[in-house]
């Protein structure tokens, strides 16, 4: 069987997806088609269909909270941000991060 370097490509996005939607949140609170928005820019293809579950399972582990806004436009609009809690698991998975990118570039570098 023959690997797609595209396939591995998205399962390392993937794999580092929620990293980014909590550190995307901790700037400012955010609606998600701003959290799209910066993910696109970033080059970590993300959309609607991928994001909102991941949202509704960081908001059950009690990593974000929500408010709502009512829109000029349209229905109200739900504004994402991240709890305290949220706050220390980043920091952790920030360190983590840090740890497994000079990991993987000692290794790079052998």
């Amino acid at each position: 069987m023959e690997l797609k370097v595209e396939n591995t490509k998205a399962q390392m996005r993937k794999g580092v997806l929620e990293y980014c939607i909590l550190s995307t949140l901790e700037k400012s609170e955010a609606y998600p088609s701003d959290i799209i928005a910066e993910l696109k820019d970033a080059k970590m293809i993300v959309v609607e269909g991928t994001l909102y579950p991941l949202l509704t399972r960081l908001k059950n582990a009690e990593l974000l909270s929500y408010r709502w806004e009512e829109s000029k436009s349209g229905p109200p609009r739900k504004y994402y941000s991240l709890t305290g809690k949220g706050a220390s698991f980043l920091k952790e998975l920030t360190k983590t991060w840090d740890e497994l990118q000079a990991a993987v570039n000692r290794v790079k570098k052998k």
